[in-house]
């Protein structure tokens, strides 16, 4: 089964240089989230029903009721609810219906409950990569930075081969100011995914945070030349040129204050 991730962040960076700030306008990787131990993927983002017996569905905890699932693949977010409901009252140990279920709460905006089902199935033994960086992400939206630093860890370790995972735990150390281990995030995510542009925007972002400006602007500009659709990169800079421009006007004002001082 797969699930597409239903957040796109819009994530704020605030960076001073000089009297300028920073604000660029930034997408979190739009990535597909695939719970394992559900049913088949037909290729198309929708699930097929069948294939999986009802005491398969009681013994094994990382297996979902395929009847669910399917209106979750179809992207019928209150009948998966209502079905997943459904399963739960029978099997209530089903961590994989657990996090299904959360979810979809979470696509109808539901996030407390979201959270809720996700914890539920952590507790029940759920040890995907998935459902961490899913509750990782409903940690950042709510500003719990330090609950979003711990699952997130745990999201690299389970997945460690998944470019998000590192993704979104740069996003969190940049966000505290860790910018050594979030440059070390970004990079990780960029050699297993090296096209990510949103990537290499926030790694320019850390780069400029560091006082790195030289290799901000290096990377704002080859994304520019490789992609001159992309907004965020091209405000970047602008207001990065703006800044120096505004800093060196002060430097000047300020050496001719001094002289007429003398």
């Amino acid at each position: 089964m797969v699930l597409s991730s239903y957040r796109a962040f819009r994530l704020l960076f605030v960076l001073l240089i000089c009297s300028a700030t920073l604000w660029p306008t930034f997408a979190r990787a739009s990535s597909s989230i695939a719970p394992g131990g559900s049913a088949a993927d037909t290729g198309s983002g929708s699930i097929a029903p069948g294939g999986i017996q009802p005491e398969t569905i009681q013994s094994d905890p990382q297996v979902c009721d395929p009847q669910a699932d399917y209106y979750l693949g179809m992207e019928n977010y209150p009948e998966a609810i209502r079905r997943h409901l459904l399963v739960l009252h029978e099997h209530p140990d089903n961590a994989l219906a657990h996090y299904h279920l959360g979810f979809a709460y979470g696509v109808t905006g539901q996030h407390g409950r979201e959270l809720r089902e996700y914890r539920r199935a952590v507790d029940l033994g759920l040890d995907d990569w998935q459902v961490f960086l899913n509750l990782g992400l409903v940690y950042l939206e709510d500003g719990q930075l330090e609950g979003a630093t711990e699952v997130l860890r745990l999201a690299t370790l389970l997945g460690p081969y998944q470019p998000e995972t590192h993704f979104n735990l740069g996003l969190i150390y940049e966000r505290r100011g860790m910018f050594t281990d979030a440059e070390q995030e970004m990079l990780l995510s960029l050699r297993l995914n090296p096209h990510e542009v949103d990537a290499r925007n926030t790694l320019g972002l850390i780069y400029a945070k560091e006082g790195r400006y030289t290799l901000a602007r290096e990377e704002w500009s080859d994304l520019l030349s490789a992609d001159p659709a992309y907004t965020p990169a091209r405000d970047n800079l602008t207001i990065l040129e703006r800044a120096e421009r505004a800093g060196a006007k002060n430097a000047s004002d300020g050496a001719a204050d001094s002289s007429r001082g003398r």
